[in-house]
């Protein structure tokens, strides 16, 4: 009798074990990807910055916990040195580039922009892709009503660059716009604070 009783308590108390470490692994966290480790490549040019590309760019790094760089490729003229001071491509590139952290910090995927010089936008493309570390490029084709990359740099693209290629063309799309600068919004505040003003003086 006392060895039953002995068999049991030590059957119990292997159970309770066993309880105790399904317990412990359910409650601990499964381990994550980290998060950057991959990344997407986002090339675009001034005028042409599609949104439809940019959310599909966005949506395939939220799911792959990657990192999008967008690249916006500067064009530099033949009778300036490669690395001339551009203020006006400058004024065009950062402020795509915050429209772009802005959209991106909806998704939650973390953004790391760079800009690249070529003296065409294929040769600053070619100069992206040897510069850069990636695992994928996301690039919009130009289409009917929307501007992108034609057909001979997309072809290019294909043949030249390494890794996986996603080429959209969207049928419609709209150009994601840069966010108002601060001088604009201020502006902006002050005429609705004019016209808030006209209103209650035409009250009274």
């Amino acid at each position: 009798m006392t060895a039953l009783l002995i068999a049991l308590v030590v059957v119990l108390v292997a159970a309770l074990a066993a309880v105790a470490i399904l317990s412990f692994r359910a409650r601990r966290p499964s381990p994550r990807r980290v998060p950057g480790t991959r990344r997407i490549l986002f090339p675009f040019i001034g005028g042409a910055l599609s949104r439809r590309a940019l959310d599909a760019a966005l949506r395939l790094a939220n799911a792959e916990d990657a990192t999008v760089v967008p690249i916006f490729l500067c064009r530099v003229p033949l009778h300036l040195p490669l690395e001339a001071s551009l203020p006006h491509q400058s004024g065009i590139a950062i402020p795509l580039q915050e429209a772009i952290e802005h959209r991106a910090t909806a998704f939650g995927v973390p953004v790391d922009a760079r800009i690249e010089r070529g003296r065409t936008y294929r040769h600053a493309l070619r100069l992206a892709i040897e510069h850069e570390r990636y695992d994928r490029i996301v690039i919009a084709a130009a289409s009917q009503g929307s501007r992108g990359f034609d057909p001979d740099d997309v072809a290019w693209l294909m043949e030249h660059a390494p890794g996986e290629i996603v080429v959209l063309r969207p049928s419609k799309d709209e150009s994601l716009e840069p966010p108002p600068s601060r001088h604009r919004r201020r502006a902006a505040a002050r005429a609705r604070v004019s016209r808030r003003e006209r209103v209650i003086a035409a009250r009274a």
